[in-house]
């Protein structure tokens, strides 16, 4: 289970004033729950998603995972703690097989053919990529499954994937929810966290968590949160995004 408690988070800006980006913000995902965190642009979605990861430490509160303190673990600890993130934009790799990733984000050693169970997972032919280079020469689209496939490899307590629509077509989105209507499925104890304001991501979560203004308007089940967002600027249609 994760924790955010009180938690804040300020930067100086160019004027030598203090801008909050976090204010005060408490949230509990429990396990076993597929939460997306949503809210208009600026809201202060991606910060979040880098407080939980570690890439950003907050000013003030507490962050909690399995009632151990983290909020000074950086994002190498919290990775070997059990938290997975997938950044909006994966990163490439020049020389670097994609088995490779999936060797190293295992943290041990895995044989190709589990390796290849990880990319029909997210739904890519293993054979066409398990040995090509992460590089340029894969679409936004493939890198984005390929960095999941990491996610799935590392089997993290804990999963945050940042705006996972960024920047891919449309078929690619639609294979995107594919794979996530998946995990969904398998979710053990483990939990997962997708910072989106997509309308079809939306409706296959457990909970939702509106963020306005650096922190939570309102957190409660899909059922009760998602009609309430319809048509607003925190669930947009795919289909107008991705064109």
């Amino acid at each position: 289970m994760l924790e955010l408690k009180n938690i804040s988070f300020s930067v100086s800006s160019e004027d030598g004033n203090t801008k909050d980006i976090i204010r005060n913000l408490s949230l509990t995902v429990p396990d076993r729950t597929f939460t997306v965190i949503t809210g208009p642009n600026g809201s202060g979605k991606t910060t979040l998603a880098k407080l939980i990861a570690g890439i950003e430490k907050p000013t003030g509160g507490r962050i909690l995972l399995d009632g151990n303190d983290i909020t000074n673990l950086g994002i190498t600890e919290r990775a070997n703690a059990g938290i997975g993130f997938a950044f909006q934009a994966p990163v490439r790799f020049k020389g670097i097989k994609v088995y490779d990733l999936l060797r190293i984000a295992s943290g041990k050693p895995i044989t190709p053919s589990a390796a290849c169970e990880y990319l029909s997972e997210v739904g890519l032919c293993a054979r066409d990529y398990i040995n090509r280079e992460a590089n340029a020469s894969l679409s936004g689209g493939e890198m984005k499954r390929i960095e999941i496939a990491t996610v799935l490899a590392r089997q993290s307590r804990l999963s945050v994937f940042d705006e996972p629509e960024a920047g891919i077509d449309l078929w690619s989105f639609q294979n995107l929810i594919r794979v996530f209507r998946s995990m969904r499925e398998k979710i053990n104890d483990s939990s997962m966290i997708i910072i989106s304001h997509q309308e079809r991501i939306l409706e296959i979560a457990d909970e939702i968590a509106v963020l306005a203004g650096g922190t939570i308007e309102k957190h409660g089940k899909r059922d009760e949160i998602f009609p309430t967002l319809v048509g607003t600027e925190s669930a947009q249609d795919a289909c107008t995004r991705l064109k």
